[in-house]
């Protein structure tokens, strides 16, 4: 059996065989279309089920080594027709406003490690960590301490052809990821959580090691906090530590003993979601969950450690806030973790549901096909598909390719659509001794839905992006309601609210998952279907009329209803349709 175990604030560590029991999803006994598809960086064979592939465009000239970690594609941050997407050696932006052609506008060299973007306005975010960064990002190294940037760069992209280099944030731990929080009470500022994973840095003044996470003065048990402000980005700096590791145990290890001394001293990621006041943190050992109501006092309200979880590794909120995925990066993303002998409990997801500012453990997930021996692959970033209704993501598994992931039910995540790539290597023949060690890594970092696509950023071959197709798991209402929602900017890991329009697509949506789910006799779903049809041929006060009666039928269906609580929410929809 599967075991758990949790964590709250100031709890001592809850013994495993104490924790509830979770599900985890198996692989099929037929196999998959993924299996065994042939190899090449652009040659490889390709499996999709309920998505096309729209465009395929390679990794610009500066960027094309694909051996070793030194060139390869990182994180996409959106704005616009725009799409910024991170490398280790520094930074492109495309323009997709031709989804088909996606066309480079610009690419920046600067060697920055691991080059995670973020978009505000005409402000663009770097991510730095590493000892080899320099401040006028040029290559060969640091020669003297003076030179070193480690932190975040910040760029003006209002030419987007153009991008030119404001300043350099110097942080203690320097900056593996970032993520941008709004100020609740000041529009023309905003706040940028910095998850380090170097050590303290020697070259930088006021930068203290220590063990005690309770010491103020500790670099190391916070997450260094910038502040910006908008119009002047010149002045921006850091501010303080998020200290929201004082008092956590330390998690469990899988035999049973404590893992290390102390609890997680910084996080590989946090995800803000600012409408809930919320952030989820990604602390290697442990997931975290914090209110920051406040950005500048952060407090945490959870904490969760899993001994089947390896690396707590980014985060996405179901749109009611109620959930969380958090995935696990077993193997740092470089080892061949989806293979069929690999556990199916680590390297994929669970989900945790939030009540009362609390987290309760569900199922993992984990993709159903087993990936070669020479595929790096594990779960990684990702984020929401707008279907109205659902909690629904979208996620880049490395070479394991893109797949989307229904999470509405915590107990019973599903598979219900994937793109996948073979291998960029060929199999090693039995008994090759000759060509040990890692393959060429690669794959998705991350796949985002953004403004009707999805665009994946492939670590090795460029940009891939995608559309979902009508399917049994999948509505061609559903789809069209999840193309209403419109961003003018998207960072993943600060997550916007979702809002629908008053639509009939929208409407249609709930009745398209009633009759899948047999959530109302069939005879009533058509009935319902009959109705909006009837409703939309009319106009005006007849429309609004025709909307009011069909809503109030719908109140009336709620008693003898499978699934109440969608009749409901389909009922209301109908109404805002309406008018209200």
């Amino acid at each position: 059996m599967i075991r758990i175990v949790r964590h709250v604030a100031l709890a001592a560590v809850v013994a495993a065989l104490a924790a509830p029991a979770v599900t985890a999803q198996s692989y099929p006994a037929g196999g998959d279309p993924r299996d065994g598809l042939g190899s090449g960086l652009t040659t490889a064979g390709l499996a999709m089920e309920g998505m096309r592939l729209v465009a395929s465009a390679p990794k610009p000239a500066p960027f094309d080594s694909v051996r070793g970690l030194t060139f390869v594609n990182s994180d996409l941050a959106f704005g616009g027709h725009y799409i910024y997407q991170g490398n280790f050696a520094g930074f492109s932006i495309w323009d997709v406003s031709t989804p088909a052609n996606p066309r480079m506008v610009s690419v920046v060299e600067c060697i920055t490690s691991q080059g995670d973007p973020s978009i505000v306005g005409n402000l663009l975010f770097v991510s730095a960590e590493g000892g080899g960064n320099r401040n006028d990002c040029a290559k060969g190294g640091v020669q003297d301490p003076s030179e070193h940037m480690a932190g975040v760069r910040i760029y003006d992209v209002s030419d987007p052809t153009m991008p030119r280099l404001l300043k350099n944030v110097q942080t203690c731990k320097g900056s593996h990821t970032h993520t941008v929080i709004p100020d609740p009470k000041d529009a023309g500022v905003v706040y940028i959580y910095v998850s380090g994973n170097q050590g303290a840095r020697t070259d930088m003044e006021g930068c203290v090691s220590g063990d005690d996470p309770a010491d103020e003065n500790n670099s190391l048990f916070r997450l260094d906090v910038i502040r910006v402000p908008l119009a002047n980005p010149e002045q921006a700096a850091v501010v303080t530590g998020a200290r929201i590791f004082t008092g956590l145990d330390p998690a469990p290890s899988r035999s049973g003993g404590r893992a290390r001394p102390t609890g997680p001293r910084n996080c590989h990621d946090v995800t803000a979601y600012p409408a809930m006041h919320l952030l989820a943190g990604a602390c290697a050992s442990h997931g975290l969950l914090v209110d920051i109501s406040d950005p500048m006092r952060p407090k945490r309200l959870d904490a969760a450690a899993d001994t089947n979880f390896s690396l707590w590794h980014t985060a996405v909120f179901s749109n009611d806030g109620s959930k969380v995925v958090f995935t696990d990066e077993w193997g740092g993303g470089t080892s061949p973790m989806c293979q069929a002998t690999s556990m199916l409990e680590m390297g994929g997801n669970t989900t945790l549901t939030i009540k009362d500012g609390k987290y309760t453990q569900h199922a993992y997930f984990k993709i159903p096909t087993g990936q070669g021996a020479n595929e790096n692959c594990v779960s990684h970033n990702g984020g929401l598909v707008p279907v109205p209704g659902r909690d629904i993501m979208v996620q880049g598994w490395y070479q394991g390719g893109v797949n989307v992931i229904d999470f509405t039910d915590p107990d019973r995540p599903i598979e219900i659509a994937y793109f996948d790539r073979g291998p960029i290597d060929a199999p090693r023949a039995p008994g090759d001794t000759a060509a040990r060690g890692r393959g060429t890594i690669g794959g998705s970092w991350g796949a985002y839905w953004y403004n009707g696509l999805i665009y994946s950023s492939e670590m090795a071959r460029g940009l891939d992006i995608l559309e979902l197709q009508p399917s049994h798991y999948l509505s061609a209402n559903e789809l069209e309601a999840a193309r209403l929602v419109r961003y003018e900017q998207y960072n993943p890991q600060s997550q916007p609210h979702i809002t629908w329009p008053a639509a009939f697509p929208v409407v249609r949506s709930y009745v398209d998952q009633l009759e899948r789910g047999n959530g109302l006799p069939a005879a009533r779903i058509t009935a319902i279907r009959r109705a909006l049809d009837g409703a939309e041929q009319a106009s005006g006060a007849a429309r609004a009329r025709s909307l009011r009666t069909l809503a109030g039928q719908l109140e009336g269906d709620v008693a003898r209803a499978i699934d109440k609580a969608r009749v409901r929410a389909l009922a209301a929809e109908v109404l805002r349709l309406a008018g209200n």
